[in-house]
């Protein structure tokens, strides 16, 4: 593929950036630069295979090894998360198309590599939803001011995005957000308290990390998911709506104010949202497999239960109250699911960290500066930890 921007793609051992790079692999794009957390062995083999200019990893003793791996190489290699920052900025292009940077970094790490990659003015794919979550005031005005649009890879904004093209924003009604329910659709509250470790990571559509496969069970991504819809789009939290779709075929649609619905669908796999970030405003031919409609033999709809599953109730509190709150909401969260994936609490515990921890910053003031935002997520995740140890 001729026409399409280099990539610099972050979070390259995970799951998403491992099918980035797959489709930077079929359609013969070029990666100048990759950064990883800790696994340097796996970001080698894909330095020398891709032959990037640079790496970067947020550990700094994985940095050290990984730069002692490559020695034999030209291959510059970036040390903690400024590292990561540092790496965006500095990494040159000689495409006249720039470069995409392709953000899957896991967690409120990706926020700053975001802001760094907007104000680079590189164009930004982004997949690391707590960028938004956590700083979406300043995401966007950031975005607005570097000129590009936020091309979202997750895959129900990709979708939304599409159906988007269909109407203006004064046409839009409402934007229906498909969840696929997770491992415990249809569970009750006394149900979830037997709930183990084993049953979470099981998750019937989606091949993904450990901690957004326990957030998708709680339906905690699906709020996350909400407020990045409200940030990304430009929508009230009244306009969105929940639907689970078992069969995770449609991956969102849009509602017009004719009552016209406009879904899109195809196969689940999250391949199709990077290379339609990286073609638009055009398609090119597919990497993935083709929908096959007969196979698929019928699509099912639902209520989400947001009174078993209160972690979704609790993000559209957050995200209508505004402020901090969203970021106070993702950094409890992200306490509680590592104390659940260390057998140190139960699953509904996550819950009740969380909701406790919302409830008692709950009066936070506004913030408008990343190093307050990340002030009060510090905040957070102190009150948090004292819950998780009682």
């Amino acid at each position: 593929m001729n026409n399409s921007p280099n990539m610099i793609v972050l979070g390259s051992t995970g799951s998403v950036g491992r099918q980035a790079i797959d489709v930077a692999r079929q359609l013969n794009i070029t990666v100048d630069a990759i950064s990883a957390h800790k696994d340097s062995a796996s970001v080698e083999a894909q330095a020398r295979e891709l032959r990037v200019k640079a790496c970067a990893m947020s550990d700094e003793t994985a940095a050290r090894d990984l730069k002692t791996r490559l020695a034999d190489t030209d291959i510059k290699v970036y040390a903690g998360s400024h590292g990561i920052c540092d790496m965006i900025s500095e990494t040159d292009c000689n495409n006249a198309l720039g470069q995409v940077v392709e953000n899957s970094i896991l967690g409120e790490a990706g926020l700053k590599p975001t802001m760094a990659t907007l104000e680079a003015g590189k164009k930004l794919a982004l997949a690391n939803k707590e960028s938004l979550v956590v700083g979406g005031e300043i995401v966007m005005r950031a975005a607005k001011e570097s000129g590009h649009e936020i091309l979202p890879v997750d895959s129900e904004h990709c979708a939304i995005y599409q159906c988007l093209r269909s109407g203006n924003k004064k046409e839009i009604k409402n934007i229906i957000l498909t969840a696929s329910g997770g491992p415990f659709f249809g569970y009750s509250k006394q149900m979830l308290e037997d709930v183990t470790l084993e049953k979470t990571l099981a998750h019937p559509t989606w091949n993904m990390g450990a901690k957004i496969t326990v957030d998708s069970a709680t339906l905690m991504n699906k709020g996350f998911e909400v407020i990045e819809a409200v940030h990304l789009f430009g929508v009230s939290p009244k306009q969105i709506k929940v639907v689970v779709h078992r069969e995770s075929i449609i991956h969102s649609a849009v509602e017009y104010i004719d009552n016209s619905v406009i879904a899109q669908m195809s196969v689940p796999d999250m391949r199709h949202c990077v290379q339609y970030a990286l073609s638009h405003p055009q398609r090119t031919c597919a990497t993935t497999e083709e929908l096959d409609l007969f196979s698929v033999g019928k699509l099912t709809f639902a209520k989400p239960d947001m009174d078993t599953f209160v972690l979704l109730s609790k993000a559209f509190e957050v995200i209508d109250k505004g402020g901090a709150l969203p970021a106070v909401l993702n950094a409890a969260n992200e306490e509680a699911v590592a104390a659940f994936l260390q057998k140190k609490i139960s699953f509904c515990n996550i819950a009740e960290v969380v909701c406790r921890t919302v409830d008692e910053l709950a009066g936070v003031s506004s913030v408008h500066e990343l190093d307050d935002i990340l002030r009060v997520s510090a905040d957070a995740r102190r009150i948090a930890l004292q819950y998780i140890s009682k």
